[in-house]
């Protein structure tokens, strides 16, 4: 059972389920008019709070800064859709929760429940005074996946070109003239005579290998960005026209 105190604070707390998972914001707390105690909790539920939805507030708890109730998420969606006018929740709106509700396993005293103001309902007097309410748009965000992105590694081929420098040996033929250095080796042989030699001649040729090298190292990194959108519904506004009496 929640105290008074958390009674005051549940407005604008956000509301999970008994899975942990959130529903939406805590609104309105009305009470049941006969025994004075908190009955039901509005809930705004649905694309920018828009909807509201109502759950029993007897078996909630506060934890932290949130409020947690003893029904799933679609449970508390999809009950009976209620606009309780400015004196709370009539007999009949309340009959249709308890019947709902009901079917849930709960049970429920079946008194009418008034808007909670902190500890006692709110009274109607007699005073010349009038109320008006006008809608006012709450907006939440909630978070989705937009994509998925992955590294992947492949190998393409290219065509690569570089020079080289090769050498190579060419024949070249010398001629000395007879000298008195060279005179015994130019004479050593026979006087007239046929000689062949032979020359081996050699050339570098470039030979291509390739190697595995490591280049670089690439991950995938997240960060967080803001961006401002602008949203809009429909709000409806109670105006109050006064009819006086003409001047004499």
């Amino acid at each position: 059972m929640l105290t008074e105190d958390e009674v005051r604070t549940l407005t604008g707390r956000d509301v999970y389920d008994r899975s942990d998972t959130k529903i939406g914001k805590a609104g309105q707390v009305y009470i049941n008019a006969a025994r004075n105690e908190p009955e039901w909790l509005c809930v705004n539920t649905g694309l920018f709070g828009m909807k509201e939805s109502f759950v029993p507030v007897r078996d909630a708890q506060v934890k932290g800064d949130d409020v947690y109730v003893a029904y799933d998420k679609d449970q508390v969606k999809n009950a009976p859709n209620i606009d309780p006018g400015e004196e709370g929740l009539n007999e009949e709106q309340e009959n249709r929760l308890y019947d709902y509700y009901g079917g849930l396993g709960w049970q429920a005293p079946q008194q009418e429940a008034q808007q909670y103001q902190g500890g006692a309902h709110r009274d109607v007097g007699d005073d010349q005074a009038m109320t008006r309410s006008e809608e006012r748009l709450r907006v939440d965000t909630e978070q989705q996946a937009t994509g998925k992105a992955r590294l992947r590694k492949y190998v393409t081929t290219e065509q690569v070109q570089t020079t080289v420098p090769v050498q190579r040996e060419e024949l070249r033929v010398e001629r000395e003239p007879i000298t008195e250095q060279n005179r015994d080796a130019a004479l050593s042989g026979p006087e007239i005579s046929e000689a062949e030699h032979e020359v081996t001649l050699h050339a570098e040729r470039p030979v291509v290998e390739t190697e595995a090298v490591p280049v670089e190292r690439v991950r995938l990194g997240k960060e967080t960005v803001t961006d401002e959108e602008t949203v809009g519904g429909q709000v409806r506004k109670e105006q109050i026209d006064t009819d006086l009496p003409a001047r004499r």
